[in-house]
């Protein structure tokens, strides 16, 4: 241990020193076991953590779970083909499953003083018999292919990752996490984390190393990497050792998974704080602004009113034609360029007005011959056709505004 060496003498400490209590060096800088101090003197610090020392760190969107711009479903189909439940940039999916459903929520459950007021909740509606072994359910979120080169997978560089969250479920016992790397050839790495305490919040944390092998992550708009929070699993999935980066096998998905969620109506699982980050520790989570990070979602979703009001605006347009069919035609711009050139689906009940000039005609977003995007959409701008169904004559050409019919109406991109 060093104590009080004077100013002027200079200091050289060795990588393996062991710190225990405070100890000062000169009279401006204390080392302890919390850190470094340091009062009217310049440091200079190559990086933190292995990474930038400003600038994002956390990859993942919507880890505080303050954004549902879905709203929270009272009811859940059982995911059998995939979807997002509640809270954006969260998909939940459920695999040969016969019986299971489950209800996705935003709550306002957290773990106190962590600075977080929002959670994710995934009930058990209807409990699965008996656990197949072909049978599996996680909740996932995918990171964009472009947002992760930086990681340098696939090369001697690769970089290694911590991944940190609060859960908290009625099931004690151990739960397995997964990485997967879609771009060919499919890899893998799998770890497991214990909850200990029925609902009770607790703070997990594990650390991966890079990818060296693999051929690296594609340099696009696809998925780059998939995490996943495995709830329930059959055998199929959990026959293998994944601990380390390897070519994926079904065997290995879930390695470790001994909790099945779906056993029982009694059973939840809450997550947030979810932080992955470049390097060996965790440090503390990212708080993002609230406009910030529906920013970042509205890439990827984007809904077109809430169904709280009737008559909400979707767009201004012209009157056209699809399919022989006089339609209102709408342009709309994203508040952020979307991934890719959405879909889109009506929540609520398809019907909306379309106005042209004092002629009011009601029309569907999903009657038309032609489809409803047509071939000038895009992530940034994207034609709607609103197709008619009545109303009085209108003339192709006229300027139109479309409006919801009735508070249910709205869209989804």
């Amino acid at each position: 241990n060093l104590t009080n060496v004077p100013a002027a003498n200079v200091v050289g400490v060795h990588t393996s020193l062991n710190i225990t209590g405070a100890t000062v060096v000169g009279s401006a800088v204390t080392i302890s076991e919390s850190g470094i101090e340091a009062s009217g003197i310049g440091i200079t610090c190559a990086n933190i953590n292995g990474a930038q020392i400003s600038g994002r760190r956390n990859m993942i969107i919507n880890g505080a779970m303050t954004v549902a711009q879905r709203g929270t479903p009272t009811s859940a189909s059982s995911y059998t083909s995939g979807g997002y439940g509640a809270c954006d940039r969260w998909r939940l999916r459920a695999i040969s499953t016969d019986q299971a459903a489950f209800v996705i929520s935003q709550e306002s459950d957290a773990p106190t003083g962590s600075g977080f007021t929002k959670s994710i909740k995934i009930a058990t509606s209807t409990a699965e018999s008996s656990l197949d072994a072909n049978e599996i359910f996680h909740v996932s979120q995918r990171i964009e292919a472009q947002d992760l080169q930086h990681l340098k997978y696939g090369t001697s560089s690769a970089l290694p990752t911590t991944l940190s969250f609060w859960v908290k479920a009625y099931q004690t016992g151990t739960y397995a996490v997964n990485i997967y790397k879609p771009d060919s050839p499919n890899r893998q790495i799998t770890a497991t984390y214990t909850i200990s305490t029925q609902n009770t919040w607790e703070f997990k944390t594990m650390t991966f190393p890079g990818d060296t092998g693999g051929g690296g992550i594609a340099n696009d708009t696809g998925t780059g990497l998939q995490i996943y929070w495995l709830l329930a699993t059959g055998t199929d999935y959990t026959g293998t050792t994944s601990t380390s980066w390897a070519n994926y096998a079904n065997g290995g998905f879930a390695n470790g998974q001994a909790v099945n969620i779906m056993s029982s109506t009694d059973n939840y699982f809450y997550l947030t704080g979810v932080q992955f980050e470049v390097g060996t520790q965790s440090t503390a989570f990212e708080h993002r602004s609230f406009g910030e990070e529906r920013s970042l979602c509205h890439r990827y979703f984007y809904r077109i009113g809430d169904g709280s009001n009737a008559y909400q605006l979707v767009g201004n347009g012209f009157i056209g034609e699809n399919g022989g069919t006089k339609c209102g035609k709408i342009a709309i711009h994203p508040l952020t360029s979307m991934r890719d050139t959405p879909t889109v689906s009506v929540i609520g009940t398809d019907s909306f007005r379309c106005t042209a000039g004092s002629v009011t005609m009601t029309c569907t977003a999903t009657a038309n011959t032609g489809g409803i995007w047509n071939s000038a959409s895009t992530g940034d701008i994207m034609w709607m056709d609103f197709g008619r169904s009545g109303g009085s004559d209108v003339t192709v050409g006229d300027g139109c505004v479309v409006y919801a019919d009735n508070n249910s109406a709205n869209l989804a991109l």
